[in-house]
């Protein structure tokens, strides 16, 4: 797997994008040669030709990456890649009509961008026929064991067999009901089939739930001088998950594993990003800023914004501003968490937070330093001592600011239930062992993904 912003992504999902991308310029290329011959070099180095090619290019991955192409996880049938690679060409081919009609001087040339839609479409088809086929092949698979029993075993297998993008291939684990005396001798003489100097398994796993007498060492480190890689299972999840599972976290994985570093210099960056980003959106927010104020006030009766208390940084509350988006008599009960389809939101509410415009006065609070563009998002104090009594290390994630946007919101969404809160803060926990610049322009680069979507939200 190949790390980008301390986010790992499968070797083979690059090597789909980079195989596109030469697609995608090529086609268009190829089209200007033939259309317009000897004006080519002219057109490319003179009329910007190559750098419109560039951007075609650029959009043809951009749209593949909305419509989920390059996340095969999320895929469910063949079919429906082909499917959606039919929106992709069908979006880029109306978006350039659009655009030369507004612009005429952004074509490259006559019928350049016609005929390479048409070569983009037959090298895309052709292209992911071929993909599929050279994965499917055995000698690109990589053929694991998973040494363990227990549900941490299952949970890997499970994983894996899921994520088909990694190439990997469960050849066995060692699902087992034996007692802890004897668990050890059936791992060991589960792993003796693969001592041959040419082991058939290219990676065992180790997800043992108590290594303590049952880790078969001497046959691991066979396998290992055999050029077997060993790897535990909680790496190789949060690897392929993106989150830290609590139920392998120990004291020793915060004090020996690397992360979890808050540097000064790092929080100062974080902190000019945050301020540029949130001014940007306020400013870009203004024009539109009386037609929410409209829509508000038509929505229902009641103040146009909403100020709730919520818990930031070392745990101390700020007040939290937002659109209105439920009736004023929504918690007349008590404070209660947002479900799917609340009946107390209104109909435009329900509009305005599909699309995430309840959430722009926060832009507000990133400004006035309450929060960060990125982090964990704020938690209500109603429900904070709750969560901490039955989510342990939960009181981590007031390390940092809490964030308008966040690695749990792209990548999980809304937390409504105390198990999807605990898996929640599985995602904060990788945010905050991981947290870097990149990984916040990246989350940044994601929330787009998630508005256009309208994934997420309650």
């Amino acid at each position: 797997m190949i790390r980008l912003f301390n986010v790992y992504y499968s070797t083979r999902t690059f090597v789909l994008l980079l195989c596109e991308a030469l697609l995608a310029g090529g086609s268009f290329l190829l089209a200007t040669a033939i259309c317009l011959g000897p004006d080519t070099y002219l057109v490319l180095n003179y009329e910007y030709g190559a750098l419109k090619i560039l951007a075609l290019t650029v959009l043809t991955l951009l749209c593949s990456y909305y419509f989920d192409l390059y996340e095969p996880q999320r895929i469910s049938a063949r079919w429906e890649i082909y499917f959606r690679l039919l929106l992709v060409l069908g979006f880029i081919s109306f978006l350039l009509a659009a655009v030369l009609y507004l612009f005429p001087a952004v074509d490259i040339g006559h019928y350049v961008l016609v005929l390479g839609l048409v070569f983009l479409t037959v090298a895309l088809f052709m292209w992911r026929s071929a993909y599929e086929w050279i994965i499917g092949h055995e000698i690109f698979r990589e053929r694991v064991y998973v040494l363990g029993g227990g549900e941490r075993a299952r949970a890997v297998v499970e994983t894996l067999r899921a994520r088909k993008d990694v190439g990997m291939e469960v050849v066995g684990w060692g699902e087992t009901a034996l007692g802890k005396s004897e668990r050890k001798q059936a791992f060991t003489s589960a792993l003796a089939p693969f001592l041959a100097p040419k082991p058939v398994v290219d990676r065992v796993i180790v997800a043992l739930e108590d290594r303590r007498g049952e880790l078969p060492i001497n046959e691991l480190l066979k396998l290992r001088f055999h050029g077997v890689v060993i790897e535990e299972a909680a790496t190789l999840l949060e690897r392929l998950t993106g989150k830290l599972h609590l139920d392998s976290l120990r004291p020793s994985s915060f004090i020996y594993a690397e992360g979890f570093r808050i540097k000064p210099s790092q929080q100062i960056a974080r902190r000019i990003v945050s301020t540029l980003a949130a001014a940007t959106g306020l400013l870009l927010f203004l024009p539109f800023f009386p037609f929410v104020v409209l829509m508000v006030r038509l929505s229902s009766p009641g103040p146009i914004f909403f100020r709730q208390v919520r818990v930031g940084l070392g745990g101390k509350n700020f007040s939290v501003y937002k659109f209105r988006t439920m009736r004023t008599d929504a918690e007349a009960a008590g404070a209660k968490w947002a479900t799917k389809d609340d009946p107390r939101v209104t109909r435009i509410g329900r509009f305005m937070r599909k699309v995430r415009l309840d959430e722009v006065p926060q832009l507000w609070n990133v400004l006035r330093g309450d929060m960060g563009f990125v982090g964990p998002r704020p938690e209500r104090p109603e429900f904070v001592p709750l969560l901490v009594e039955k989510i342990p290390y939960f009181e981590l994630r007031h390390m940092i600011r809490p964030g308008l946007t966040g690695w749990a919101q792209v990548r999980f969404g809304y937390g409504s239930t105390l198990e999807q809160n605990r898996e929640k803060l599985e995602f904060d926990l990788y945010y905050i062992k991981h947290m870097t610049l990149g990984l916040d322009l990246l989350i940044m680069f994601e929330t787009i993904k998630t508005i256009i979507r309208r994934q997420g939200s309650q």
